[in-house]
């Protein structure tokens, strides 16, 4: 993805009918700046370009709220068109990721990531969207909360293969394994062979194949399936929708509890403050990430592996919340 180009595009979508020079005036700049923005001569800083966003009233925080499947309360408090915010949101979606990491996927030095995330200097346009690509793998889900995605030739594509695969991971749950089947040192292309790993019906097999096949995430190579080119697909962007295949994969483990899988199935009911209940939230979110982590660096496949991970209150809590 040319992040210079989507920023161009991104400027020159929020402008909608307003010449540069109106739109320049209108956010308070004395010269046509929007124009050196859209020519990429110049850029400005992340929180200019919200500043600008919220100026054409576009909902920001709206945004980021649908961006997080549970938004932190510090977004509610924060004014999103100030450094500090900026600051604030990279550092939240990095994570636990090391800054060496970030820097290489997005390019830029270690020195220039740290300085962002620490808030002693703002990254431009261009960079803020590497950033939350890098760190999230989720730009395109953000972007589409402030415009309408088909306006922006660079990114309309990807958007539209993304929205293929979620359509076809709510249609079938069962592609998300089949998906990762097809990566195992094991598999040859015989017909049958995923169906028989997993435990899923022929017919199963071939309807996941056929979905994951026209929602280009693989591809036939002579004899075999394979996965295409890799793109990470969100569900938090439809709440109900992650709701209900959340509750899908818990079933499934549930009926791998029944049937004796030799997986680890723990539990524990206990009291606790609510600080403490926080802390054990963040200590839930921080061993997810690092699972993911150490997922994503794993070779070679050979085992399916499904990590149904579950935190929650039984009691209504204090003020009955």
């Amino acid at each position: 993805m040319d992040f210079d180009i989507l920023a161009q595009q991104l400027i020159r979508a929020i402008r909608a009918h307003r010449s540069q020079t109106a739109f320049s005036r209108w956010l308070g700049y004395k010269s046509n700046v929007v124009y050196t923005w859209e020519a990429g001569r110049r850029w400005p800083t992340a929180s200019e370009f919200v500043r600008a966003c919220e100026k054409t009233g576009i909902d920001v925080r709206g945004a980021w709220t649908g961006f997080y499947a549970s938004a932190p309360p510090w977004l509610e408090t924060l004014d999103l068109a100030s450094p500090g915010a900026t600051a604030t949101l990279l550092a939240d979606l990095r994570g636990n990721t090391p800054i060496s990491a970030l820097a290489e996927r997005t390019g830029r030095s270690r020195f220039a990531v740290a300085r962002w995330l620490k808030g002693e200097a703002e990254p431009r346009l261009p960079d803020f969207l590497r950033l939350v690509e890098g760190s999230s793998l989720r730009l395109l889900d953000w972007l589409a909360g402030l415009v309408d995605l088909s306006a922006l030739p660079s990114a309309a594509d990807a958007w539209r293969r993304l929205e293929a695969r979620r359509e076809a991971l709510f249609d079938a749950p069962w592609t998300a394994a089949v998906l990762h089947c097809l990566e195992l040192e094991g598999y040859d292309g015989t017909e049958g062979w995923v169906a028989e790993r997993l435990g899923l019906s022929l017919e199963e097999e071939q309807r996941c194949l056929r979905l994951l096949a026209d929602s280009g995430q693989i591809r036939r190579v002579k004899t075999r399936w394979e996965p295409a080119a890799v793109m990470a697909i969100d569900t938090r962007r439809y709440p109900q929708v992650n709701r209900e295949l959340k509750a899908w994969w818990a079933q499934v483990g549930l009926e791998q509890l029944k049937a004796g899988n030799q997986g680890l199935f723990s539990y524990n009911v206990f009291t606790v403050n609510e600080a403490d209940l926080e802390t054990l939230r963040e200590l839930h979110l921080a061993y997810f990430r690092q699972l993911r982590a150490i997922v994503s660096e794993s070779e070679p496949g050979e085992r399916v592996v499904v990590a149904n991970v579950q935190l929650f209150a039984l009691d209504p809590g204090p003020g009955g919340r």
